[in-house]
């Protein structure tokens, strides 16, 4: 068993491990016990109450947070011609195509996403070995396959993230760093979570969100109460 540093114990003897915090309360809890000296990541943990091994039970999606994340996104475009123009004016980091997918196939990887235009998909494809278990593989669930680079590059660079639920059903989103303020972060816990309900599968019985948890990098999970989260993004939507 791994062992826990001193700072790790005195941030766990902050939360009560039985205890459902609302999300405001738990955020500000994470908040406090991010102590490491380096802005740790705000991460929210799902267990959703689907069966991933049936097609017709998957939940995955993308949604834009409205205080992004808080990193640097370095995003690679495969396009060319007017296309690649748009996508450099977006801001993309690297532009290319033939000699990208080279590029990519001679080591190159100093990218966190990648995005193609659906011409080039048949040259990307020969790269899925390389960056499909990297997590960096174009798809057109995720948005990243389109003719729309350039706003398919802002939205990246926006704080746009894919959801995506894992074989056990589980899943685990970054919402910003543990310099947010709490409003802040309240804010994309709030739309991230919009988005997952809206997601739920219509094949899908019983309770949907089963727990719901967040945590900073270095530091001990919260547990939120899930109809807590139902009852905040119900009162929203009456407003």
């Amino acid at each position: 068993m791994a062992k826990r540093g001193k700072r790790y114990k005195e941030a766990v003897q902050l939360v009560d491990s039985e205890q459902l915090y609302s999300p405001l309360e738990a955020i500000e809890l994470v908040k406090k016990t991010a102590t490491a000296k380096f802005d740790e990541t705000i991460e929210v943990a799902l267990k959703l109450g689907v069966d991933p091994r049936h097609a017709d039970q998957q939940v995955r999606g993308t949604v834009v947070l409205p205080h992004g994340t808080g990193k640097s996104v370095r995003v690679a475009v495969f396009a060319k011609g007017e296309h690649a123009r748009q996508a450099e004016a977006a801001g993309a980091d690297v532009v290319g195509a033939e000699d990208l997918v080279e590029k990519v196939q001679g080591g190159f990887l100093d990218f966190d996403v990648s995005v193609a235009t659906p011409d080039m998909m048949g040259m990307v494809g020969r790269l899925g070995r390389v960056l499909g278990p990297r997590g960096l593989m174009p798809n057109p669930k995720a948005g990243t396959v389109t003719f729309e680079v350039g706003k398919a590059v802002e939205e990246l660079k926006a704080g746009k993230i894919e959801y995506r639920v894992d074989r056990a059903a589980g899943m685990h989103v970054p919402i910003g760093k543990a310099s947010f303020s709490a409003r802040a972060l309240a804010d994309n816990l709030r739309v991230l979570m919009d988005a997952i309900l809206k997601a739920r599968p219509p094949a899908t019985k019983g309770q949907y969100l089963r727990r719901v948890a967040i945590a900073s990098t270095m530091g001990p999970g919260v547990r939120i109460s899930p109809q807590d989260i139902v009852n905040a993004l119900t009162e929203k939507e009456e407003d």
